[in-house]
């Protein structure tokens, strides 16, 4: 990748409390090119969210930056003030939210909440924002959208309030979308609707994506390269085809031996679906060394007491385990 839209180096978020400060992420580096869908996947609890947060600017106390670059398109943005990132986010970074129905506005109608972007960023007044409020939630599909404009958050479907968080998010064209989990608790069919909508109008606008999610499926579909986190730490990042075909660390082998696949039942008869046995841990107790040794069926000393090294992989790929060969 010559000359990435987004460079994140080195991250460091720190969480303090009770007189203690922990590294909830640690080393976190990653590169998305213009136009690209990249996939950070994971476990809940893997640190996913609070690293796409702090792409945008929002992390709050107990949360800081204590490390690292955020570079976007050039220019390092991790030590910008409010006033700039608020004019950043929208304008050139978006972001959709886990759950609508909290990030959503609920005194205000969805028509309004989307054309506040056209007032804030582009200078629209409210009669042509409004007009422009249509068009976008025609754009994401929302049927009768001059009736649904007048709608309150409440009013819509889970998927219909999604897709109106797609029209604010993308309403100015911006060049990154972080799409933090776009499709929970909506039920199969909308997540598919969800996905193909974002990856078509992002194609459309030549938006590249951060796709957050522990769905490896949805990533899997969408995502040109993906990155594996677990407890803070990438542990494994290759293209897509690579990791899903020949995933190297055994934390990503276990992730992808866990999914159902047409077929498996009748090959392995009534054998329960396989698992990562144990939790991540907390942020306050993660062990010595590799992170994921208390957990991995290949663990050894040199696992319990050495944090492993970043070992290339083909495609600018890499792993971070002692015995990944």
């Amino acid at each position: 990748m010559t000359t990435p839209l987004l460079k994140v180096e080195n991250l460091r978020i720190a969480l303090a409390g009770d007189g203690v400060t922990y590294d909830a992420v640690e080393n976190v580096s990653f590169e998305i090119g213009r136009g690209e869908a990249f996939g950070l996947v994971g476990e809940s609890g893997c640190g996913k969210s609070i690293t796409a947060l702090s792409v945008m600017g929002l992390l709050r106390r107990p949360l800081s930056l204590a490390g690292g670059k955020i570079i976007l398109d050039g220019k390092e943005i991790q030590n910008v003030s409010a006033a700039e990132m608020r004019r950043l986010r929208g304008k050139r970074i978006a972001m959709i939210f886990q759950e609508p129905m909290t990030a959503l506005n609920p005194l205000s109608p969805v028509g309004r909440q989307i054309a506040e972007m056209f007032v804030l960023h582009q200078g629209a007044n409210w009669n042509e924002a409004m007009d422009r409020a249509e068009d976008a939630l025609r754009q994401v599909r929302v049927p009768s959208p001059e009736r649904r404009i007048k709608d309150y958050p409440h009013q819509l479907s889970g998927g219909m309030r999604q897709r109106v968080m797609i029209a604010i998010a993308l309403a100015c064209g911006p060049d990154l979308l972080v799409a933090d989990e776009p499709t929970t608790a909506l039920d199969v069919t909308v997540q598919a609707e969800i996905i193909d909508l974002m990856a078509e109008l992002c194609a459309a606008k030549g938006t590249a994506v951060l796709m957050i999610s522990h769905d490896l499926g949805l990533v899997a579909n969408m995502c040109k390269r993906v990155a594996v986190m677990y407890a803070g730490r990438i542990v494994e990042s290759q293209v897509a085809d690579a990791i899903f075909a020949t995933p190297t660390h055994p934390y990503t082998q276990g992730l992808i031996d866990s999914l159902p696949r047409l077929g498996e039942r009748a090959r392995r008869g009534r054998q329960k679906l396989r698992e990562i046995s144990g939790v991540v841990p907390s942020i306050a107790n993660y062990p010595a060394g590799c992170r994921f040794n208390p957990r991995c069926p290949a663990v050894t000393d040199v696992c319990r007491t050495i944090v492993p090294e970043a070992t290339p992989l083909p495609a600018d790929g890499l792993v971070r385990c002692h015995h990944h060969g």
